[in-house]
């Protein structure tokens, strides 16, 4: 049996912060490769009321961003980028597969699977009870702090 590592919390990594942090808890992380996050949707954030009324729906836009989110945390935890700012660059390959309520749990997969001194790639996937909700190939340009 092997010693638990203790994982970060996503805001010891990530330079954002509420409203816009979404990703709730590091589940696994292997820095600089791939990282398994989760996004509690507690149905107190602030896009419920809007989206849609009556029928609440997370945006799909956000669910792209928290996979993006994810990604830049993979990045931020390999020291060899701990100094920059993941920017989200651009995705390719999206698709859209099942709506996402008030109080579901995000479940989000994501592996780097290029890297360089100005830019990564990688895939991503997010999914609740093991249903896909989104997947997608992301770009994520470094920056400076």
């Amino acid at each position: 049996m092997t010693d638990a590592i203790a994982l970060p919390r996503p805001e010891d990594l990530l330079p954002h912060r509420a409203p816009f942090l979404l990703l709730t808890d590091v589940m696994s992380l292997e820095p600089g490769v791939r990282a398994h996050c989760r996004w509690q949707l507690s149905g107190d954030e602030y896009f419920w009321p809007g989206h849609f009324p009556g029928r609440p729906t997370l945006p799909g836009v956000l669910m792209l961003e928290s996979i993006a989110q994810a990604g830049a945390l993979v990045v931020l935890a390999d020291p060899r980028y701990a100094a920059k700012i993941p920017l989200f660059g651009g995705a390719d390959s999206v698709r859209f597969r099942r709506q996402v309520v008030p109080g579901d749990v995000l479940e989000l997969e994501v592996e780097i699977t290029r890297m360089s001194a100005r830019a990564g790639k990688g895939k991503g996937r997010a999914h609740v009870n093991g249903e896909t909700a989104c997947e997608g190939e992301l770009l994520l340009i470094l920056a400076d702090r």
